[in-house]
């Protein structure tokens, strides 16, 4: 793929936003201000990266033609004794400069809410549940995290049927995105007096954290009706025009409310709630969002779908999607998951650039 079209639009774009940041009126409206110097920001990232790969590459042109056209024997042969060297740089600066093209998602900074669930396997699922909050409370520490439980069901014999926890720090959804999923443990249970194995299930659930969404209502979108209450209530609330109707237009949505005898006061209310119910769709269409990026991912990440198994008899673990596996199961289980991670990014990675190349 020729990345200088890319690099050239990079260029020209970065020059018009070098004019706009420079407007003394940019901070008239600070949220517009901001995606400009995010924009500029990452832009100027990527031009760095072109410019780095322009020189590589007539670094690498200049040593084939020194071997090639050269007087000097001795300059000759440098060159091609440096060539290889230069070679080996450019697919990894190449991939990097490709990596830069693909769209950043928006939810990879937030904070996430990471939900585990024992499954089939009765206590003995509990148990591995706890062990799996273990090791992401275990790697959330190393990584400098913040891990907070927010709602937790303990199993009879330990761990927990169900237990929800609140991640916060830089990249975490990020770097756990790829957990969601069937985690499989095969191991034999504390509770097993005749030594056999048995196979387990606990399932996690990864979510980005919702935003704060402030719903605001333009006059021109609301039809607002007053009449007169129906309904007992005595002879003021039904002889007086106190009743509000609203129609959201933009959605349908109507709501009515008579509550009280004051006609502001029922109007204010209706509004509140109307706020309610379109932030409660707007929620609603954010976590069906989630659920669609979910399945662009390496696995659908469906609690349904296994992706792990812990084999504790040969302290071996086996990533289901792309192969990888450690026998150090110990290591793992205490927070050890770079690798793992590592190895479903980049798998990851190479499926979205195999679609724009």
């Amino acid at each position: 793929m020729d990345y200088r079209p890319h690099l050239l639009r990079f260029r020209d774009r970065f020059a018009e936003l070098e004019a706009l940041l420079s407007s003394p009126t940019l901070y008239d409206d600070p949220a517009h201000a901001q995606l400009l110097t995010k924009e500029h920001a990452r832009l100027k990232e990527g031009i760095a990266l072109g410019a780095e790969l322009e020189r590589l590459e007539a670094e690498i042109s200049g040593h084939r033609a020194l071997i090639t056209e050269a007087a000097d024997p001795e300059l000759s042969a440098l060159a091609k004794e440096e060539l290889p060297s230069l070679e080996e740089q450019l697919p990894a600066l190449h991939r990097r400069f490709l990596t830069f093209l693909l769209p950043p998602d928006p939810l990879e900074d937030r904070n996430t809410i990471v939900e585990i669930r024992a499954g089939t396997g009765g206590d003995e699922a509990a148990l591995f549940a706890g062990d799996l909050f273990r090791m992401y409370s275990r790697y959330a520490e190393r990584a400098g995290w913040k891990i907070t439980i927010a709602d937790a069901s303990p199993g009879e014999l330990g761990g927990y049927k169900e237990i929800l926890c609140e991640i916060t720090g830089p990249s975490v959804f990020r770097t756990l995105k790829y957990e969601s999923g069937v985690h499989r443990v095969q191991r034999v249970p504390a509770t097993e007096n005749q030594g056999r194995i048995h196979t387990s299930a606990a399932t996690v659930a990864v979510l980005p954290e919702a935003e704060e969404v402030d719903i605001e209502l333009k006059p021109d979108d609301l039809r607002i009706e007053v009449c007169r209450a129906g309904g007992p209530g005595g002879q003021g609330v039904n002889t007086t025009d106190s009743a509000v109707q609203i129609l959201h237009k933009p959605t349908g949505m109507i709501v009515r409310c008579q509550d009280g005898r004051s006609q502001l006061k029922n109007k204010e209310k209706a509004l509140t709630i109307l706020r309610t119910r379109l932030l409660e769709q707007k929620q609603a269409e954010e976590a069906a969002k989630y659920s669609a990026q979910r399945k662009a991912q390496i696995g659908s990440g469906d609690r349904n779908e296994k992706i792990r198994t812990y084999n504790y008899p040969q302290s071996r673990v086996t990533d289901h999607r792309t192969g990888w596996e450690t026998r150090n199961l110990p290591a793992f289980m205490d927070g050890a998951l770079d690798e793992c991670l590592d190895t479903l990014q980049e798998a990851d990675l190479a499926l979205r650039l195999s679609e724009i190349t």
